[in-house]
């Protein structure tokens, strides 16, 4: 379950003594919800901002109208830059950014279906990008989400 892996990413960062904040589109603030429900929150998790609209990652995040229309709201260019802006407004030693697919209607292809996910973290300067395909409902793709998100962490660290 989330909640396990997100216990244990937490956990991880506790020991470690760092801090970690989060700018998400398709997780709606699902994966900082998470967090938060974890023992280890009050010294771990610093925030979150949910950017789904692409405007907002625009205006709030400070992102570039031409990254976005170039590569899509929906992408791993996008995510990325979500990591890297995000410690300008949520100061944090682990920054992470969330996009995706959850259902129809964005930028889907046959390259980049629905269930595709992007997740970036800027790791104390260095970013870590994975794209993930998943299938399901919108809950589950979230779900498999949180999950991958929380393991690229305690991968990381281990």
């Amino acid at each position: 379950m989330a909640e396990r892996r997100i216990e244990t990413c937490s956990k991880v960062l506790a020991q470690r003594g760092l801090t970690i904040a989060f700018a998400e589109s398709a997780t709606a603030g699902w994966l900082c919800s998470e967090f938060a429900l974890t023992p280890d929150s009050g010294s771990v998790l610093k925030g979150g901002i949910v950017c789904y609209d692409a405007l907002l990652k625009e205006s709030l995040l400070g992102i570039s109208h031409d990254i976005i229309q170039e590569f899509t709201p929906e992408s791993q260019e996008v995510t990325d830059q979500l990591a890297l802006k995000l410690n300008a407004l949520i100061p944090s030693d682990i920054q992470v950014g969330v996009t995706g697919l959850t259902t129809a209607g964005g930028s889907e292809t046959d390259e980049k279906p629905v269930g595709t996910m992007f997740v970036s973290m800027l790791i104390k300067d260095q970013l870590i990008s994975k794209r993930f395909t998943f299938s399901g409902d919108c809950e589950e793709i979230i779900h498999h989400t949180i999950n991958a998100a929380a393991d690229m962490l305690i991968e990381h660290f281990e």
